[in-house]
């Protein structure tokens, strides 16, 4: 299964790109897919402190991923 990922503010930093595709062997939540991430990139950010979009929609990390979803991982933002 593939996925496209995007990243956004201090995890696009880290990963040292804006998006990235993921190749899953297995069926995964989005919980999952960032915890994969996270180990891979050395993300700081718990779940809790972050939100995911599923195919351009807020969604909760329980989500079934599916062949061709695009998941955008949003931390915290602060602005002015």
């Amino acid at each position: 299964m593939d996925i496209q990922i995007r990243y956004f503010a201090e995890l696009k930093q880290l990963a040292g790109a804006e998006q990235e595709s993921f190749r899953a062997d297995s069926a995964m939540t989005a919980g999952q897919l960032y915890q994969a991430l996270r180990d891979k990139h050395g993300f700081r950010f718990d779940q809790q402190t972050l939100r995911v979009a599923i195919n351009g929609r807020f969604d909760d990390w329980e989500h079934a991923l599916q062949q061709g979803d695009e998941v955008s991982f949003l931390p915290p933002f602060s602005g002015g």
